[in-house]
């Protein structure tokens, strides 16, 4: 068991991420701490793709005459920066709703928020 999470730690830290980024999202009240709980999930979600496109020994896709050499697929790479893109993207929109949340209501508590909005 332990030679296997020796090898393998790129997924024990994916599922580490996932779960701190997760608990975050769901037990956190605080909505800035929401966000980095998304932002942390998100991070696991791009280590498990780029850890499970990882191949032993093999090499950029450029195929010459003759080589028989096992290639790695840049297609998972390609979506991690992608995503990435996308995901700092939603960072700053969520940060600034927050902001915007902040200056309307005085707080960014969900409880303090669902108290006011009812009030209204």
């Amino acid at each position: 068991m332990l030679e296997v999470l020796a090898n393998r730690y790129a997924y024990v830290l994916f599922a580490l991420l996932l779960g701190i980024g997760l608990y975050m999202m769901v037990s956190s009240r605080n909505l800035v701490k929401k966000v980095i709980g998304l932002n942390l999930f998100q991070t696991a979600l791009f280590l498990f793709f780029i850890a499970s496109a990882y191949v032993a020994g093999g090499q950029a896709p450029i195929v010459e005459k003759g080589s028989e050499a096992t290639y790695v697929s840049p297609l998972p790479h390609v979506i991690v920066l992608t995503a990435i893109v996308v995901g700092i993207a939603l960072t700053a929109v969520a940060l600034a709703l927050l902001v915007r949340i902040y200056t309307e209501y005085g707080t960014l508590e969900e409880d303090v928020l669902q108290e006011v909005r009812h009030d209204e």
